[in-house]
């Protein structure tokens, strides 16, 4: 695992804040449209992470069954 990857958790963390200010409603249209750019970017990057994590759990259960 790259340090330069973030984990799981923190990208979720950091969705939640940005999905927290989207919900909240009251910034600035600007911010409100910067952190909705951000929230699809953080969910990209989950969905990433997430198949990575879902792969190396398949190649290890494939080797513990063999």
């Amino acid at each position: 695992m790259s340090s330069s990857r973030p984990e799981l958790e923190a990208i979720l963390a950091e969705l939640a804040i940005a999905i927290g200010k989207l919900a909240d409603g009251t910034a600035p249209l600007d911010e409100l449209v910067s952190a909705h750019e951000r929230a699809l970017k953080l969910l990209s990057d989950a969905q990433v992470r997430f198949a990575e994590l879902k792969e190396r759990a398949d190649q290890t259960a494939n080797l513990l069954s063999t």
